[in-house]
C-alpha cells in the first residue's frame, strides 16, 4: 500500500513554540516534556497513527509570553534545537496585556517580532512552518472588545503563512464554529486557555493540517 503523504517527513524534529496555551504544564527540568495540553495530545496521536515516520517532538512554550518575549529566547529555545518543523502559536498575550496592564504592542511591532522568528529559522535551518493563528472565545463582558486588537494580528499571521509558504491553522475560525455548536464554555474556561475538550479539538485540527487525520 502506498504511504499517505503528509506535510511531515520521516525523522522530522517538530518544535512547538508559543505561550501558555502551548506550554500547558510542561516540566522545565525535562527537555522532553510536552506538558499535558494539546501539544502532548497531538504528539501522542501522531506517533500512534504514523509510527514509521519516527517523529520527535519538543515543546518550548512559555506561559505569559508575548511575541517579543518569544523572540528574546528564540536562539536558545528554537534555533539551537535545530528543528525541521516549527509550529508557532503566539499573539493573544500581546492583546491581553493591552487590556489588563495597559501595555500595547502595535500590529506593526507584532509583525516585526513574528518575522524575526521566521526569518532565521528559514535561513539557517530551512525549517518548515505551521502557523497557528491566535484565537479568542469571549466569555467575559469585556472580551468582545479585544477583537479590535486581536483581529489585525490574526490577519498578520494569515498573510505571513502565505508569504512564508507555511501551513496555516485557522484556530480562531475553528473555535468560533465550535462555540456555536457547543458554547464557548465547553472549550475554554476564561476565553483564552483551553479545557480538556478544547485541547483535544486543537490537537485534532493540527493533525488534520499536517496530514495525519484519524
Amino acid at each position: 500500500m502506498t504511504p499517505v503523504t503528509t506535510f511531515l517527513q520521516r525523522g522530522d524534529r517538530v518544535l512547538f513554540q508559543g505561550d501558555s496555551i502551548t506550554d500547558w504544564g510542561r516540566d522545565r527540568d525535562d527537555p522532553m516534556s510536552l506538558g499535558h495540553g494539546w501539544v502532548a495530545i497531538a504528539a501522542a496521536l501522531a506517533g500512534a497513527r504514523r509510527p514509521e515516520l519516527g517523529l520527535e517532538f519538543l515543546n518550548r512554550g512559555v506561559g505569559g509570553d508575548t511575541a517579543a518575549m518569544v523572540r528574546d529566547r528564540w536562539e536558545r529555545d528554537a534555533l539551537e534545537l535545530r528543528p525541521t518543523v516549527i509550529s508557532l502559536l503566539v499573539g493573544i498575550n500581546d492583546t491581553w496585556r493591552r487590556y489588563d496592564a495597559g501595555t500595547a504592542t502595535s500590529t506593526d511591532e507584532y509583525e516585526e517580532h513574528y518575522r524575526a522568528l521566521l526569518d532565521p529559522a528559514r535561513e539557517r535551518l530551512a525549517a518548515r512552518f505551521v502557523l497557528v493563528e491566535p484565537f479568542l472565545l469571549p466569555l467575559t463582558p469585556d472580551q468582545p472588545a479585544w477583537r479590535e486588537d486581536l483581529d489585525p494580528r490574526i490577519a498578520v499571521v494569515r498573510r505571513l503563512a502565505t508569504e512564508y509558504d507555511a501551513l496555516l491553522l485557522r484556530a480562531d475560525d475553528l473555535f468560533a464554529e465550535a462555540a456555536e455548536a457547543a458554547g464557548a464554555e465547553h472549550w475554554t474556561f476564561d476565553g483564552v486557555h483551553l479545557s480538556v475538550a478544547g485541547n483535544g479539538l486543537l490537537a485534532e485540527a493540527w493533525l488534520d493540517a499536517v496530514g495525519i487525520p484519524a
